[in-house]
């Protein structure tokens, strides 16, 4: 059962179970069925992504199935709301949840502004809901336009339905009524909405309990009005003025946050006042400066909004409090939606995904933002031994215990892009390369799953010991450089004994394994899959992760163990979709939905297709064409990838993690392969790689490649 139906008989049960039995507590104001249902996470393919460009606006909201998901505050790894919709009534017969029971749209309201439109339409043809969104640059609050028409003429009644999830937990905020608003607190935080008509019926419950959407489902009436909730997972509910009839169906929803409940409700007051759209233009007014004297690659054409989408994406991406901070998603996908009080983790740092958003703003033109991504890197996440952790919590401290080598190597890879070689990046410098030297070139590689000697892993390790040494000869360090690059050539000149098979039954010609466990790529090594995969022969597994080899410039594009394994990783991984070719990380890949359609997290799933990999592709394509001199053709080629990557887009153009392949369920319930499945969206790193690919068409070879790199090893210079 997925997780969304199972949400749905649970509040159709609810609500025929509860239907009469609060009404012995509504004299006393506070709502029964403490604490409520436990609280979790909206799915994680998001429609829209907008905040403020201002940094003294400190929330971000998403948009998803129709409704406002979550909302963050005070930072973007501390998601505070849940979601907000609207219930529908006629009041006697009948009640809708936006989410459930509506067809959703949604589009930007301005091509160059993280601004979008949501219209919620009744398929019985009763009611319609657009909703438009900004976000205050002021102060941390939304505000929501919203139109409500009665289709019918008939009367209709309008129910805002909030969730609050304060400090990333919902299962511990108190919530009550202060004159008109709803406000919530917990220990950290408080939450306002307030409406303008003011809402004219309020009540705080409890999540399966005594929440709004059990009272009005039970008999199409709002017979609750609990004063209020302390201390469990509340929903809180407001009847909105309007009956959808004209000259009754506009309204404005400020959804305010800070410190405390009286500093949310000033907050959203206070915007409220300056009104929605002295906001919204503000809002769009930040978003047209930034992109304002950058220019767009001549490859996107037809692609333009998306290309515009992508940047403000990865801008938006990057916290207020933590500069440089970039998270991967502001999204909890999957089981990681669905873990009571964990919110992670794709609103995390990794300094892989990092370093990927980093390049593509440098090739866009925002060293800036690059800068502090590098400054974040160095002086919040490199820890006291020089390495850098799996991933980290905004504040850099380790969330997950793991170490990978190219997330060690990419902070290097950096600062040689921005230039950066003063004695004080030195020093962070050095530090990461000593853990190179002594933790390589055996690494838990970028998929995080499996230990050994992955050829991806020890491209970016040998990548960064080539340019430490640079930055090491700039500082003095003549020595140190000629020992980074003894190194780096060693190891280069092992890759094949490690990562390339001869004798694998995939075939006659020599291929790139993902990975080989003990360094031998013709032993018939066994090891478990993660995610409920198979235990198989380490020969059996290729990735198209080899290609970063040839990105870094470590081997030449026409290497023949790298054109051999090409047609391998196309049969075993790639399928053409109607939006494109794309390709699975793995054989036996267990990280996606289940045959069933539901979310990961049971160890049956599968792994779906990575739009990611048709940028590398392309990047590989366009590095094939500088060596032939074929730079014409090697572009048309990868632009046909860069297409391939914007049909993944959704209609609020957010590009995925995993779009839907050729097994089930794909293909059922509008699950078209090349579509994006319920991964995480959008994830920072396809957009980076729609940008970077972009600026690379337009260069003819990949731009992100180390020219050192490629000239030490025979390659482009």
């Amino acid at each position: 059962m997925t997780y969304r139906l199972a949400a749905r008989l649970l509040g159709l049960a609810i609500g025929c179970a509860l239907t009469a039995a609060p009404s012995a507590f509504a004299a006393s104001g506070l709502a029964p069925g403490a604490p409520g249902d436990r609280a979790l996470w909206t799915p994680g393919d998001k429609h829209g992504f907008g905040t403020s460009t201002t940094l003294t606006s400190t929330v971000w909201h998403t948009l998803g199935g129709g409704e406002l998901t979550e909302v963050y505050y005070p930072d973007l790894g501390t998601p505070a709301v849940r979601d907000l919709q609207f219930v529908i009534t006629d009041g006697k017969s009948w009640t809708d949840r936006e989410r459930q029971d509506t067809r959703h749209t949604v589009s930007l309201t301005d091509p160059r502004s993280l601004s979008y439109r949501q219209v919620n339409t009744d398929p019985d043809g009763r009611y319609r809901i657009t909703k438009t969104y900004t976000t205050d640059p002021r102060r941390s609050t939304l505000l929501i336009r919203v139109h409500f028409e009665s289709l019918t003429n008939a009367p209709l009644r309008l129910y805002a339905l909030y969730d609050p999830s304060l400090s990333a937990n919902g299962d511990d905020d108190s919530g009550s009524t202060s004159g008109s608003a709803l406000v919530a607190s917990d220990a950290k935080a408080g939450s306002a909405l307030v409406a303008s008509p003011a809402f004219t019926k309020t009540s705080s419950g409890y999540l399966g309990t005594s929440d709004g959407w059990s009272d009005l489902h039970a008999d199409n009436t709002m017979d609750w009005s609990y004063a209020s909730a302390p201390d469990g997972n509340v929903v809180q509910t407001g009847r909105l003025e309007l009956n959808g009839k004209a000259g009754s169906q506009d309204a404005t929803l400020a959804l305010g946050f800070g410190a405390s409940r009286a500093a949310a409700l000033s907050a959203a007051d206070a915007s409220l006042a300056r009104g929605y759209g002295a906001a919204s233009q503000a809002y769009r007014s930040g978003w047209h400066s930034y992109l304002s004297g950058r220019s767009r690659p001549d490859s996107v054409a037809g692609h333009e909004e998306l290309y515009d989408v992508s940047l403000m994406t990865l801008a938006a991406s990057e916290d207020k409090s933590y500069r440089g901070a970039e998270i991967a998603s502001p999204t909890m996908a999957w089981v990681w939606g669905l873990i009571p009080g964990y919110n992670g983790p794709y609103h995390l740092v990794w300094s892989r995904d990092l370093y990927e958003m980093a390049t593509a703003q440098i090739a866009a033109g925002d060293s800036a933002a690059a800068g502090r991504a590098l400054d974040y890197l160095w002086t919040r996440q490199q820890q006291s031994d020089g390495c850098l952790p799996q991933n980290s919590n905004l504040d850099g401290s380790p969330h997950w215990g793991g170490l990978q080598l190219d997330e060690v190597a990419d902070p290097i890879l950096l600062s040689w892009q921005l230039g950066r070689t003063d004695a004080g990046t030195w020093s962070h410098v050095r530090s990461a390369a000593e853990c190179i030297l002594a933790k390589g070139p055996t690494t838990q590689e970028r998929w995080e799953n499996a230990n050994g000697y992955s050829p991806a892993s020890i491209g970016a390790e040998i990548a960064g010991l080539i340019c430490a040494a640079q930055i090491a000869q700039a500082n003095g360090a003549s020595e140190t450089a000629a020992h980074y690059r003894s190194i780096a050539d060693d190891w280069r000149s092992q890759l094949d004994h490690w990562t390339v098979t001869t004798n694998g039954p995939l075939s006659a010609s020599p291929y790139f394994l993902r990975l080989s466990v003990d360094g031998n790529a013709n032993a018939d090594t066994h090891y478990t899959l993660a995610d409920g995969g198979p235990d198989v022969d380490q020969r059996t597994v290729v990735d198209p992760s080899f290609l970063e080899l040839v990105r870094l410039g470590i081997l030449r594009a026409d290497d023949p163990d790298v054109t051999s394994t090409l047609p391998v990783v196309d049969r075993e991984l790639g399928l053409v979709t109607p939006k494109g070719q794309f390709w699975h990380r793995f054989n036996h890949d267990g990280y996606g939905e289940t045959a069933t359609g539901g979310p990961f997290g049971t160890n049956d799933g599968i792994g779906r297709l990575w739009p990611i990999f048709a940028g590398e592709r392309g990047e590989y394509e366009l590095a094939a064409g500088q060596l032939a001199g074929q730079v014409a053709a090697a572009r048309v080629a990868a632009t046909k990838r860069l297409d391939d990557i914007a049909n993944t887009a959704n209609d609020g153009l957010m590009l995925p993690e995993q779009v839907w392949d050729d097994k089930p369920p794909a293909g059922s319930d509008g699950r078209l392969p090349g579509t994006g499945t319920g991964s995480a969206t959008p994830l920072g790193w396809t957009h980076a790689q729609f940008i970077r690919l972009a600026w690379s068409i337009d260069a003819g070879r990949p731009v992100e490649r180390p020219s050192l790199v490629s000239c030490r090893y025979d390659g482009p210079c």
